[in-house]
């Protein structure tokens, strides 16, 4: 029997934009927390530092360890005109060669210097070409230097890469704007740097929470998947059309074989984040999680798909329409899921990156 045809509009919602959060929480842990119950879809309201109330001590949470590049520039031409770019990723063959999106992009040349200035620094990059990417769009490519140097370059002059939907004004002459935000949309727990944009369920934990979870008893490891751009990308018309960009993704033996012994015990499997839960999807055949040293994954995740290892998900609140909020409606069910999102919003709850969040168990 054919699936029935998913329609885009089923997973819409009116948002006011007075909810989309353009500041983090003052205190990681302090955000609210929706709790929508799997099977019986009850909801109930409390804050994330309730974490420890609310799991049990044989739960496993699994987390994307992967750290934010400060990937956002601004950069000036000889002509004194500026450009943005968001660093995207480098080049295979040539680590110092990244792929770049760039506003705007017309009228720059090969070999075009640019001068990235802030706080009193400066610093000097190269055009060094142009290039297709996988959804056909023109993206730039900049030599930014040998591979170690594109790291130190980026810790001084690179920005957050904020979501276009955080709307507030950057300072481009001020340093401590941009350090509080290379703070913030990053995990305490980050550690292999790669990802364009935050796995932002991990946003909320804080390092007193982890501690108090580890000491109920909750097993916490980690997997690693860079998140890409693609994960703005919106559905432009058909659901079954949509396609994901390709990330990078890893998993440790350490992490296989904890979440493998757990799950013949019959413990919770909770991944936090879609990005956990895209990469431990991918990874699992016939119930069992392998281990991958690197692999790239497009797993595109929406009703209908049925989930192989995951047993709980933590979740920041989606983009209308997106393709995130389509793996939460996979999981939970699209009615459950969109009253839930419709309570919150009655409640006050704040969207998207900086956010509050959901769990579902």
């Amino acid at each position: 029997m054919k699936a029935e045809k998913l329609d885009l509009r089923d997973f819409q919602y009116d948002l006011p934009q007075n909810l989309i959060a353009q500041e983090p929480c003052r205190q990681r842990d302090a955000s609210k927390l929706l709790w929508l119950n799997r099977t019986s879809k009850v909801i109930t309201h409390h804050v994330f530092h309730d974490l420890v109330d609310l799991l049990q001590p044989s739960d496993v949470l699994v987390v994307n360890d992967t750290k934010v590049v400060p990937a956002r520039l601004v950069a000036t031409r000889n002509s004194g005109g500026k450009i943005k770019l968001l660093l995207i990723k480098p080049e295979a063959d040539k680590p110092g060669v990244w792929q770049a999106m760039v506003t705007p992009i017309k009228r720059l040349k090969t070999d075009e210097s640019l001068t990235l200035q802030v706080a009193g620094k400066t610093r000097s990059i190269r055009v060094a070409g142009f290039v297709l990417a996988e959804d056909g769009h023109k993206r730039l490519l900049v030599d930014l230097g040998g591979q170690q140097a594109v790291f130190e370059l980026l810790n001084e002059i690179g920005y957050a890469p904020l979501p276009p939907y955080i709307t507030r004004q950057i300072d481009e002459g001020s340093d401590s704007k941009r350090q509080e935000d290379l703070d913030r949309y990053q995990t305490v727990y980050a550690n292999t740097a790669g990802a364009v944009a935050a796995p932002t369920a991990g946003l909320h934990f804080s390092q007193e929470l982890l501690a108090k979870l580890r000491a109920k008893g909750v097993t916490i490891c980690s997997i690693t998947l860079h998140v890409g751009p693609g994960t703005f990308k919106p559905i432009a018309d058909s659901i079954e059309d949509h396609v994901i960009e390709p990330e990078q993704y890893s998993i440790p033996i350490t992490t296989a074989e904890t979440i493998n012994k757990a799950k013949s015990e019959g413990q919770r499997i909770i991944a936090v984040g879609t990005t956990t839960c895209r990469a431990l999807e991918s990874a699992t055949a016939e119930g069992v999680l392998m281990s991958v040293p690197t692999a790239s994954t497009s797993l595109y995740i929406r009703p209908g798909y049925q989930f192989k290892l995951i047993s709980g998900l933590i979740t920041n609140f989606h983009l209308s329409g997106s393709s995130l909020l389509l793996l939460v409606a996979a999981f939970v069910g699209r009615d459950a899921l969109m009253d839930a999102y419709h309570r919150a919003i009655e409640s006050k709850y704040r969207f998207f990156s900086y956010g509050d969040a959901m769990i579902i168990l």
